[in-house]
């Protein structure tokens, strides 16, 4: 059977401040775990108020933490904002603290704006440089980074947190150059990334083979428009990023439902839906293997996220016992 995973956003919800929105993360982790996914990873945003995760190996540390057994990861640390040595050290005390239960995923991502890059102090140019940046980072772990004789991340050098490549646009290939587990999302271009990560991959000491994991965001309901309404409010969220330029918190879907959305809302809203796998126990069952089949994934990272967190559990349930 193929391996479920989760990804957690820390999406905020009307009503709510960041805060809230960050401990329900580690609530929703011990679930996943009682549910028996695989891993649990958080991810990496900067200046979004409709975000809470900022800070991906602070909150992975804490999810780590606050469970026992589900590996714990980040849907990543992006690595043009930050220094190689910075990460490696980050890892490092992860993996020391928490041995064989770390994923170290990495992206290629820059701030989505000018303000944000400047207050991160990185630019767009940054990104072409990741190449250099994961070879740096990852020769902490081994002890054999050329780019600062005499420089050793501790605890990290000896160490083996398990790194995978968010592998956006030229990320396939960069997988495969360095034998790293890869991470692509669900879109019409999987299959062919994930052939041509194969057909390049070279082996390592981190992997021996290669590895894809494909990222899905999943909706589980008794009926297929239930599903599907459970993923109104993201859906919503990012309809109004793209109008007004902020992803605001999750509404509810009532309210979602009420709204008199402007034609262009409407064409955003309903774009923002499609590719999103929702349906009944069944339903999702077929196309997941569809999916699997098509990318030959050796894991689905899933996420999903609605204002309704009871639903959202139901939907983690239903999809788990598949």
């Amino acid at each position: 059977m193929t391996r479920l995973s989760v990804l957690d956003r820390s999406l905020v919800r009307a009503g709510q401040d960041p805060a809230g929105a960050l401990r329900e993360t580690l609530v929703f982790a011990r679930q996943a775990e009682e549910l028996g996914y695989h891993r649990f990873w958080v991810s990496e945003h900067h200046s979004v108020p409709g975000v809470a995760g900022s800070a991906p190996t602070v909150l992975a540390a804490a999810v780590a933490a606050a469970t026992s057994r589900i590996r714990v990861g980040t849907g990543g640390v992006m690595l043009p904002n930050h220094r190689p040595l910075v990460v490696a050290e980050q890892f490092g005390v992860l993996e020391a603290l928490y041995p064989g239960r770390v994923d170290m995923g990495l992206g290629r991502s820059v701030g989505f704006t000018g303000g944000i890059r400047k207050a991160l102090g990185h630019g767009l140019r940054d990104a072409d440089d990741f190449d250099a940046s994961l070879t740096e980072l990852l020769g902490f772990f081994t002890g054999k980074q050329e780019s600062h004789p005499g420089v050793h991340a501790l605890p990290a050098e000896g160490l083996r947190p398990a790194p995978f490549v968010l592998a956006m646009g030229a990320g396939a290939d960069l997988a495969s150059a360095h034998g790293l587990p890869m991470v692509i999302g669900s879109g019409p271009k999987a299959a062919e990334a994930a052939g041509r990560y194969r057909a390049g991959f070279r082996p390592s000491v981190w992997a021996a083979a290669p590895y894809v994991m494909v990222a899905a965001d999943v909706a589980v309901a008794p009926t297929r428009q239930q599903a599907a309404r459970l993923q109104w409010p993201e859906s919503w969220a990012t309809a109004v990023s793209r109008t007004r330029g902020a992803f605001p918190p999750l509404e509810p879907v009532e309210a979602i439902a009420a709204l008199g959305m402007s034609e262009r809302e409407r064409a955003l809203f309903e774009e923002a839906l499609r590719g999103r796998i929702h349906g009944t126990a069944d339903e999702v069952g077929v196309a997941l293997a569809d999916l699997v089949a098509r990318t030959g994934a050796d894991e689905v990272l899933v996420t999903m996220n609605t204002y309704d967190l009871d639903a959202r559990l139901e939907s983690y349930r239903r999809l788990a016992v598949l």
